[in-house]
């Protein structure tokens, strides 16, 4: 279940980031996915706009798209690129 507090934690992250290069990753269904590097434009209470690179277009996204992993988002460090949120782990019993 997501709570208010994780919302609030990821838009205090992604407000750290804005400028930042990023790469966002997502489904488009039937085995079809997207990878597209962009930049964090600006976030708003509920959503967070960025600038695909590719075509500059500014696509807008909601902080629970990230939590539920809809989408995945990486985050350019300076050297390479490093999850926003830490991928799930498995456990096994």
């Amino acid at each position: 279940m997501i709570c208010q507090n994780d919302i609030a934690n990821l838009k205090t992250d992604i407000d750290e980031k804005i400028g930042q290069k990023i790469i966002v990753k997502g489904s488009l269904g039937r085995s079809k996915s997207f990878s597209k590097e962009a930049t964090i434009e600006k976030t708003y209470p509920n959503l967070f706009v960025i600038k695909i690179e590719e075509n500059n277009r500014n696509v807008s996204y909601s902080y629970t798209d990230i939590l539920t992993r809809t989408i995945e988002v990486d985050v350019f460090d300076g050297t390479g690129y490093s999850p926003l949120i830490p991928p799930l782990s498995t456990v096994q019993a």
